[in-house]
């Protein structure tokens, strides 16, 4: 068995993971969680909370896409995805920003549901609006998160930013579009991507062919 196993479905937030294994460049074995394989009790060992992505890194499991990244940059120092010391408070405010307020913010405005003005103080990111302008402005002044260097916090910072606009979910803003074009021109990301996109094809019923 392989140290390091991801457990993943093409079609689930794991793309952000797979992304981020292959900047990692390291080994990995790849275990398909079909959705209604989700709550069998041999994928519960793995994350009781049933649901993808979760990796498996010599015994020790880690769940929730930002935590993941983060290991990884940790585990494999390496691959230079970690923040350097003058990087740290970038990266770490920014990742955290995104795996809390900014994930709020969007899941709710995609539901349907927005903030009351008079409870936006219950909440951790105001309103939709503040966070787009957030984002925004940090994109618009940095080509990164932590300036002018890549880092795992792009990969998820990138992703929440990337699947949201490409549904419309968020507004393309030109800072926007100019990070995302950034980030898809990486070759870790192209083969990511090639690689679920393919288990997607793979997955589909053959159509049949006409007579």
């Amino acid at each position: 068995m392989a140290d390091l196993i991801f457990y993943t479905n093409p079609q689930s937030r794991g793309r952000i993971v797979r992304w981020m294994l292959e900047e990692v460049g390291q080994p990995y074995e790849t275990e398909i969680i079909a959705y209604d394989q989700l709550k069998d009790a041999r994928y519960l060992a793995v994350n009781p909370m049933g649901k993808v992505p979760a990796i498996k890194h010599r015994d020790h499991v880690v769940t929730e896409c930002a935590a993941i990244c983060a290991y990884l940059a940790d585990a494999f120092p390496a691959a230079g995805l970690g923040p350097r010391e003058n990087e740290k408070a970038d990266y770490y405010r920014w990742f955290f920003y995104a795996a809390g307020p900014v994930e709020q913010a969007f899941t709710n405005k995609a539901a349907g549901w927005e903030v009351p003005a008079e409870r936006e103080r219950m909440f951790g990111y105001g309103n939709y609006e503040r966070v787009v302008a957030v984002l925004d402005e940090l994109f618009s002044l940095h080509d990164y998160v932590c300036g002018d260097r890549f880092t795992a916090a792009d990969v998820y910072v990138g992703s929440q930013i990337m699947f949201p606009m490409q549904f419309g979910m968020i507004p393309e803003r030109d800072s926007f579009v100019r990070y995302r074009d950034r980030l898809q021109a990486r070759d870790a990301y192209q083969r990511g991507n090639a690689i679920d996109e393919k288990l997607i094809a793979e997955s589909q019923p053959a159509q049949p062919q006409p007579a």
